[in-house]
């Protein structure tokens, strides 16, 4: 399996994972679809990108660098609800990093 398709697989189960707390929120339908996006982003650049990082900080590093832009503006109109989501970024990013090169790991 090509290792992109790994990392949007693994991307969009982050994603999945990220937006049932937000929909048992009831948050606007724009607001989980951004989540849900960010992590097929992320998924993505984990398996594109080559810095020489353990996966779980790589998966950390470019989660919160994607991140960035809307906790900016997140930041503006409610900054406590940033650190919920900084919580959630952290462990998640850290999983789908670790877990993206366990499984390229074993398929080679």
């Amino acid at each position: 399996m090509k290792k992109s398709i790994i990392g949007l697989t693994l991307g969009a189960i982050a994603g999945v994972l990220d937006i049932i707390p937000m929909i048992l929120q009831d948050l606007s339908w724009d607001a989980n679809l951004s989540a849900f996006t960010l992590w097929l982003v992320v998924g993505f650049l984990i398996s594109v990108t080559d810095i020489k990082y353990p996966g779980w900080l790589k998966g950390v590093l470019l989660a919160f660098l994607v991140l960035l832009p809307s906790a900016i503006i997140i930041g503006a109109k409610e900054p406590f609800s940033l650190i919920p989501i900084a919580i959630l970024t952290s462990i998640l990013g850290a999983l789908l990093g670790y877990t993206y090169h366990r499984v390229v790991k074993k398929l080679s």
